[in-house]
This record gives structure tokens, C-alpha cells and sequence, in this order.
């Protein structure tokens, strides 16, 4: 009984020391770990403290809640004076709600105030009005930060939002815009323009490149481990990495023929760079390989000369539905004013794809080929499809508590 005592004590003695208990918990599967933060007040502390969620990231792979749709119209964006304006009946900001977390955020009266969707990192929020008002918002701290007006202006431009790891669990994040030059005026450089949230102002620089190239205007960056990529004309893409001091930028040629409609950029299962291309027929979708010690395309702008892109999935479409007859009955997928197309990737996934086929949005299985519909609220409702990006909001499934609010937690 006496060694009993001892051993209990021991454990209870472990277990009081916040390290130790932090240690123990990183061991543990998501699905595990996440249930303990039941156990005490001090227990759900240490698992929702940023600290920990920094560490467990490293050793984990945690997915992500899909809260809906943020539509951005294109007709609205550069809008010269008397342009096409936005009816009042029209939201600025739609969500095609996918959830119950959905409905609280479309209902809750915040995204009225956020001007138009831009783009999402980590769950934290890019919106504004073009060129003058940008905002970031937290949804899990309610935080709304908006960003002093930039210096510079620039008649058209793409986008890049990037969440950065912090050592104080601050938010902390950078905004760039590019400037795109006419396809007429193509040259070696891009001129941007950064804003850092740790130091609160814009800064202008330029990039160089090799070649000549020019950025597809109001398009939004695709971040992969902190590295940009943006469509370019001609097919290519451009790579800038922001901790490059030397402020080079990597030109890729993409894959593929230039026939087709749709073209989305995200991040495979492995870490690799994807692209996908759809068309009327199907879709192919294709990862940016290197042969340099299995490093991804991601790492450094001067590493691009050894990758090539590997074709891992081609789709067609018609068989696709062959294999899903009930849906393809039911949606009248086989109609021609209903095409099939590709919308966008999941985040670290190489297994399924987003599609559409007229008001309806789809998960796509690519190597089963099967199909399930997504439900979203306000399904059939009047979205011009041809001008509008649509794109999937993720959160990170990580707990939350009011404990840590002092630390500003991003997920």
C-alpha cells in the first residue's frame, strides 16, 4: 500500500506540472485529445493554449470544419467610375452556408461590415472595398483590425493573405497586393506593396524576374507553407517567397493545353503544389514534383529548374455521372446548360475535389469517381456563376476557450 501511495503521488505530481502534462498530450490523436479538455479548467487551458496548438500542429495533422461558400462577384471589382454597381438587394459579402457555425456567421450582421470577400488563411478573414478599405477578422475572437489605406495605387491587382506563427500568440498576418500590368506591357518586375501587421504600415518594393511576365488581374495567391503563387498570362504561374531578401520571383510554365475554363491552385496530401484544369469533357488534375531530395516545390524560388509537373487524375465527366445515376438524374447533370466544372480544391487533400454543375456544388472522389451533393443554404438563389469566384471557408477543428483570450488565439 505504501508503494501504491508513492506511485499515486507521483503521477498526481506529474500531472500538476503544465510541461509534463503538455508533453503527455502530445501523444495523443486529435480525436483523443480533444475530448480531455473536459477534464478541468486547467486541462482545457493547456490544450487550447497556443503554445500547445503550435506544438501538436508539428507532430499532427488536424482537419477542418467546412463552415460554407464566400462568393465574389468580379463584376464589382475595379469598377471604373459609372461601372456596373451592386444592387441593394444583393449582399456584398454572401456565404452559401454549409453548417450551423455557417448559419451564426451569415445571420450574425458581421459580414455586412466587411465590404466584399478577398481571401481566408487559417480561418481568419480578408475583405474589403478595392483600393481604399481592407479588414482582417478573427471569427473566433471576434477581432476586426482594419488596415491603414495603402500608399499606392494600382488600376488593377492580385491579392495575397498570409497567417503567420507568432511566439506571443498575437495575430499576425501580411497583406500584399501586386500590381498587374496590361498584357500589351509585360516586363521583368512586379511592383507590390506589403502590409505587416507587427509593424502596422505598407511597404512598397518591386520583384524581379528572369522573364518577362505579366499577373492575372483580381486573382488571389495560393500560400503554400508561406511561399506565393499567382496565375500569370500565357500559362504560367508565378512563385515569390517574402523571406527572400534578394526579392526574385520564379516563373513556372503550367501543364496542360490552353482549352480549358477553370484552373484552381492548392496543396496535395503531400505537400506538394496542385493544379487543376477543367473543360466541357472532364477535368485532369496536376502536382509540381522535384528531384531534389524529395524537397516540394514550395522551399526556394531557385529550385524551380528541377521540378516537373506529374498528371495524377484525369477525369471525364461523363463517365464520372454514369457512375452516380441518381444524382445524375436528379441534378439533370446531362442537360447543356447544366456543364459540370471544377471549383476548387480541399485544403491538403489530393483525394477530392469541389465541382458544379448549374446551382449545385458536388464533393467529387477522384479515384472512385463518386459524387455526393453538398447542401448549402440559399441553394438556387441568383448567383451570376460566370462572374463570380466562388470559394470554400475553412476553419482549423481546433477547440476554443475564453482562457486563452488574452493570447488571441487563430484557431
Amino acid at each position: 500500500m505504501k508503494r501504491e501511495k508513492i506511485s499515486t503521488n507521483s503521477v498526481h505530481d506529474a500531472l500538476s506540472c503544465d510541461d509534463i502534462l503538455c508533453d503527455i498530450l502530445l501523444w495523443l490523436p486529435p480525436d483523443s485529445v480533444f475530448k480531455l479538455i473536459i477534464v478541468s479548467k486547467r486541462w482545457l487551458y493547456c490544450i487550447c493554449s497556443y503554445a500547445f496548438r503550435r506544438s501538436y500542429l508539428k507532430r499532427w495533422k488536424i482537419s477542418s470544419h467546412l463552415l460554407g461558400f464566400f462568393v465574389c462577384n468580379s463584376l464589382y471589382l475595379g469598377r471604373p467610375q459609372g461601372g456596373l454597381r451592386r444592387a441593394k438587394s444583393e449582399p456584398a459579402l454572401p456565404l452559401l452556408s454549409t453548417s450551423k457555425e455557417g448559419d451564426d456567421l451569415k445571420y450574425s450582421g458581421i459580414l455586412k461590415q466587411l465590404g466584399y470577400f478577398i481571401d481566408s488563411s487559417n480561418g481568419i478573414l480578408l475583405c474589403g472595398r478595392h483600393p481604399k478599405a481592407y479588414y482582417v477578422w478573427d471569427p473566433i475572437t471576434k477581432q476586426k483590425h482594419q488596415l491603414p489605406r495603402p500608399r499606392v495605387y494600382f488600376e488593377e491587382l492580385c491579392m495575397a493573405f498570409i497567417v503567420e506563427d507568432s511566439t506571443d500568440g498575437a495575430m499576425c498576418y501580411k497583406v500584399i497586393r501586386a500590381k498587374c500590368e496590361t498584357r500589351l506591357d509585360e516586363a521583368n518586375n512586379v511592383t507590390i506593396e506589403t502590409y505587416y501587421s507587427k509593424t502596422r504600415t505598407w511597404s512598397y518594393s518591386t520583384l524581379t524576374c528572369t522573364s518577362t511576365l505579366s499577373l492575372c488581374p483580381w486573382m488571389v495567391a495560393t500560400v503554400l507553407r508561406g511561399v506565393i503563387h499567382w496565375f500569370a498570362v500565357k500559362g504560367n504561374i508565378v512563385i515569390y517567397n517574402p523571406e527572400d531578401e534578394d526579392r526574385c520571383i520564379a516563373l513556372i510554365k503550367l501543364p496542360g493545353s490552353y482549352d480549358f475554363d477553370e484552373r484552381v491552385l492548392g496543396e496535395s496530401s503531400d505537400g506538394l503544389l496542385q493544379y487543376g484544369i477543367s473543360c466541357k469533357s472532364g477535368m485532369e488534375i496536376w502536382v509540381l514534383e522535384t528531384e531534389l531530395d524529395g524537397h516540394t516545390s514550395n522551399c526556394s524560388n531557385n529550385m524551380y529548374g528541377n521540378s516537373k509537373w506529374i498528371l495524377r487524375h484525369k477525369l471525364n465527366f461523363k463517365t464520372m455521372w454514369k457512375k452516380n445515376p441518381r444524382l445524375m438524374t436528379t441534378f439533370s447533370t446531362c442537360s447543356k446548360s447544366k456543364e459540370t466544372q471544377l471549383l476548387s480544391f480541399l485544403p491538403q487533400n489530393s483525394e477530392s475535389v469541389y465541382i458544379r454543375t448549374g446551382d449545385n456544388i458536388f464533393l467529387c472522389h477522384l479515384e472512385a469517381k463518386e459524387v455526393e451533393v453538398v447542401q448549402y443554404d440559399g441553394c438556387g438563389s441568383s448567383i451570376l456563376w460566370d462572374f463570380s469566384r466562388v470559394v470554400p471557408y475553412f476553419k482549423p477543428a481546433w477547440p476554443y476557450s475564453s482562457l486563452c483570450q488574452g493570447e488571441q488565439s487563430l484557431t
